[in-house]
């Protein structure tokens, strides 16, 4: 029974509700909904407590789990065992233990926060998470500093970022007379997309092996254009390892919700519910290292990466994100009443002045080389951002810019509540996959995030970015003489200033390029051209005072980013180059020679004999074997020539421009070739083969 299983292996509110003292669990309770301090006797009470939970469940040591910068998880782990008199051993855990760990903080990406000599790093318990078993070991969720402070993971900035939207939206909600809110928080529910491919196939190729995506690969006379696969029928193979997935994740207390096969041949997605945002963080962070754990034990691979197949869709991760409050209300919910609509219009207004003013750092919050090859193709957003409201909600903003009354057309329709606003209609909005940022009824979509990435990032920079607006209006509002003329006023203005943002039609038609040049938008196509954004000054300025990010943590992160783009590229560059001299070129050579000998032979035995197949096959492979060959020597030399560039900035644009036009150059030749290699003689598998090969 899933009743029976679920969150079976969490140190959750109901755990921890029978097994701790009464006074004990208030005191944690009020760390974890209010903030408050928590004292080490109550930690060790609480640690103790988690300690025989966990012996019961079979566990035999614990570790501090933190989200470094590496994108994924990290761990260390350490035995319940203390030694005592006799050569005997005890199982202990302390408050101490609990509370904080010391991790080596200069063996993750630090972005010049930690030099090699400089080890020391903490971990501190994030109690707002519960703690859990993975593979017989208690984890203990964390965060992750520096010694002298500084941020050096994912989750600290995102909880940094829910503590500065909390402050500014209680100020607004205060204004509405909602006294008795006292904490609002973000909600995620991060959609996931994800290839599964046969494990034997997948061990004959470097390229997935290595990069995680295919480097070569002709298409297969078949991809997606029958649309088939799209909601068809789950094959049973991906089926029990669905069935399975999902048993472990619900052990975990992770919401997974929703299954079926996507667009492309080999590709499907899981929704969980939506959950607290640091939550939802860290259950994504699980989902995604558990779909790679589960498949292994059915012969498959999970490929995360966002384009491991040219040709056919990439995968993405929407991320669907709303704001609530402790009394269950969801801000970005029309509403009902008056009251309620005029909240949500300037709830809404300030996402979008958000979303206007802060495109580049949304752009630069999914950046990623894997992501690059996916942004602007038919599967996935443009790189441009723009918001899709939907025609009402869209007529509904255009009315009160030109304060006139909103035509109802007989719909039914509810009022705003201040006397110069219109009316509209709740809940009218279809959908728009073309666009990065859509309103779907009571939250937003953001669809532009990677599928191999942490949530963490984009949400810190949502969550951070909606916070300045909403301090920038109580800041209005809070010293108007006449609330509602002043709420009119700003609703207006906002619109006026910022709906150059708002786009409902096609993101992937040609035409909106030009016209988002003309509205001023920005089209940052690559992770170079973002980052380049990351540190102006209003940048800056945002994260350092909601106190998100200090200014040297930013620029920590944005070398961190430099360095990983060109690592990545460096790791993919260096594995076309190993394929083809060790593989494909010798592969080629050889089924040439064999070519021109079965030609001499079939002369030999019959003059008159056509061999125009041999020869002309043997030329055409033997002309792309040299293109390829020249190509190859290329990229060799201009990745060389990069290992001279100084500074790490001139090094990612260099990559973005030589060497990925090199790697293009050469793999051009190398698909060609493969179209007429024949199969016995082509060293790796096709996309046929790896692309339906589940079956």
């Amino acid at each position: 029974m899933v009743t029976d299983i679920f969150s079976s292996m969490v140190f959750d509110d109901a755990t921890m509700e029978a097994r701790l003292p009464k006074e004990t669990y208030k005191a944690l309770q009020r760390t974890i909904k209010q903030g408050k301090h928590l004292d080490l006797s109550v930690a060790t009470v609480v640690a103790n407590a988690m300690k025989d939970w966990a012996i019961e469940k079979g566990a035999t040591h614990f570790t501090h789990w933190f989200q470094p910068l590496t994108g994924v998880t990290a761990e260390k782990h350490d035995s319940f065992i203390s030694p005592k008199d006799g050569g005997k051993v005890i199982m202990e855990f302390g408050g101490k233990e609990l509370i904080q760990g010391e991790p080596d903080a200069s063996s993750f990406p630090s972005g010049g926060l930690r030099a090699t000599f400089e080890a020391r790093g903490y971990t501190a318990w994030d109690a707002t998470s519960y703690a859990f078993i993975k593979d017989g070991v208690l984890c203990i969720p964390t965060v992750f500093c520096s010694y002298g402070g500084e941020a050096l993971d994912q989750k600290t900035a995102l909880l940094r970022s829910m503590e500065a939207i909390n402050r500014q939206a209680l100020r607004v909600l205060k204004l509405f007379g909602n006294g008795d809110v006292t904490s609002v928080k973000t909600t995620v529910g991060p959609e996931q997309e994800y290839f599964l491919v046969d494990k034997e196939q997948y061990d004959k190729r470097k390229d997935l092996i290595y990069a995680g995506r295919t480097l070569f690969g002709a298409m297969a006379p078949k991809g997606q254009e029958l649309d088939d696969h799209y909601f068809g029928a789950i094959k049973p193979r991906v089926a029990a390892y669905m069935k399975d997935l999902n048993d472990e994740l619900w052990k975990l207390g992770i919401l997974a919700k929703t299954e079926h096969n996507e667009v492309a041949p080999a590709q499907h997605e899981m929704a969980p519910i939506f959950s607290t945002t640091n939550i939802a963080a860290d259950h994504n962070q699980l989902t995604m290292e558990l779909m790679q754990k589960v498949a292994k034990r059915h012969g498959l691979v999970c490929l995360l990466h966002e384009k491991p197949f040219d040709g056919v869709n990439g995968s993405g991760k929407h991320n669907n994100w709303s704001i609530s409050t402790d009394t269950g209300a969801n801000l970005l919910e029309p509403g009902e009443t008056p009251y309620e609509n005029a909240q949500f219009l300037l709830f809404l207004c300030a996402v979008i002045k958000a979303v206007d003013e802060y495109q580049d750092l949304l752009r630069i919050s999914v950046a990623s080389a894997g992501n690059d090859h996916r942004l602007g193709a038919n599967e996935a957003p443009p790189a441009i951002v723009s918001m899709f409201l939907g025609s009402d909600l869209s007529e509904i903003l255009e009315a009160i810019e030109k304060d006139v009354p909103y035509d109802s057309r007989e719909k039914e329709v509810l009022r705003i509540g201040v006397h110069t606003l219109p009316k509209f209609q709740r809940d009218a909005t279809d959908r728009n996959r073309t666009s990065p940022f859509a309103f779907t009824g009571n939250k937003f979509e953001f669809r532009m995030l990677g599928s191999s990435e942490s949530i963490s990032c984009a949400n810190t920079v949502l969550n951070t970015t909606v916070a300045e607006e909403l301090r920038q209006f109580a800041d209005v509002l809070e010293g108007a003489e006449d609330f509602e003329a002043a709420l009119h006023d700003l609703i207006r203005q906002t619109i006026i200033d910022h709906k150059r943002i708002i786009f409902n039609g096609d993101g992937y038609d040609a035409s909106w390029v030009e016209e988002a040049e003309r509205r001023g938008l920005l089209n940052l196509k690559t992770t170079p051209d973002a980052l380049g954004h990351m540190l102006d000054q209003k940048n800056i300025d945002l994260f350092t005072s909601h106190r998100v990010y200090s200014e040297t943590e930013l620029r920590a992160r944005h070398e961190v980013k430099l360095e990983g783009y060109c690592k990545i590229l460096g790791i993919e560059a260096q594995t076309m180059l190993e394929m083809v001299k060790r593989d494909i070129f010798p592969a080629m050579s050889k089924f040439t020679s064999q070519l021109s000998s079965a030609a001499a032979t079939k002369k030999a035995v019959l003059p008159e004999a056509d061999c125009s197949y041999e020869l002309e096959t043997a030329k055409a492979i033997a002309d792309l074997l040299g293109e390829a060959y020249r190509a190859a020597g290329k990229l060799e030399a201009d990745l060389e020539e990069s290992r001279g560039i100084p500074e790490i900035a001139d090094i990612a644009d260099y990559f973005k421009t030589t060497i990925l036009s090199d790697m293009d150059a050469l793999r051009k030749s190398v698909d060609a070739m493969e179209t007429m290699a024949s199969a016995e003689e082509w060293p790796y598998p096709s996309y046929g083969e790896i692309l339906f090969g589940v079956r």
